[in-house]
């Protein structure tokens, strides 16, 4: 009976252990946003550490370049900046979603940089999954994006605006109007409303909060003869009609 009984309080005893690991919060918020600052925090003097201590073996990791890398390539990227650098990351707005054993981050960053007294600001948009694994939480994917920023407005030419107005066509009854407003240059496309072009440099502009080009295409006599579309590299010829 006293095996028995015994036998009953070690069941017991295993089963209160169990409940207790399996009762284990899940992280917490403001502990992922602090693993995540240690990880930012380690970027600019090139420390590896936090990296490999919250990703996991098999992690996935894309970064803004459009890099896919794994742990081993992620590590190894892990660079201190060169002399003459220096900055630091900072994570805004973050967001959590806790669901057992799996949580997700997701965070805006705002990045200062000093290049030899020069400040450079950019903001990314983050997105980390944290999964637990033998107690042990860690970054099982990853992603980052950066925000558009529009360039820096060049100085305006309106003497040479004239060049660029007139009608651009890509097919029959889709064209781009170009026009001239005393020292704004805007250009309009069919069925849709008029957008300002802010000059960039000689014959290139840019339109606020669009990502990408307008280029105007000179022939070998020096005349427009085309708008460009450039995104991502990638052209879109719009032909000048009437020329």
């Amino acid at each position: 009976m006293k095996q028995i009984i015994g036998a009953v309080f070690s069941s017991l005893a295993i089963l209160a252990a169990g409940c207790g690991t399996a009762r284990q919060p899940a992280i917490t918020h403001d502990e992922l946003v602090r693993r995540t600052q240690e990880i930012l925090d380690a970027v600019a003097p090139g420390n590896p550490d936090p990296w490999r201590k919250y990703f996991a073996e098999d992690a996935m990791y894309f970064d803004e370049k459009g890099r896919s890398m794994g742990k081993a390539a992620l590590l190894k990227d892990v660079s201190p900046l060169p002399k003459g650098y220096s900055g630091d990351i900072k994570m805004v707005n973050a967001k959590s979603n806790i669901l057992g054993d799996t949580a997700v981050l997701t965070y805006d960053l705002d990045e200062t940089e000093v290049v030899f007294g020069q400040e450079l600001k950019a903001r990314y948009h983050g997105t980390d999954t944290w999964v637990r694994r033998n107690g042990q939480w860690q970054i099982v994917a990853g992603q980052m994006l950066r925000y558009y920023e529009d360039p820096a407005p060049g100085k305006a030419n309106a003497a040479a605006y004239q060049d660029y107005a007139g009608t651009y066509e890509l097919a029959p009854g889709l064209t781009r109007v170009v026009a001239l407003n005393q020292q704004e240059l805007s250009e309009q496309r069919s069925g849709r409303a008029a957008v300002t072009l802010i000059p960039e440099a000689p014959d290139i502009f840019f339109r606020k909060g669009i990502e990408g080009r307008f280029l105007f295409r000179r022939d070998t006599r020096g005349r427009v003869d085309a708008l460009v579309d450039r995104r991502n590299n990638e052209d879109i010829v719009w032909k000048r009609m009437g020329k």
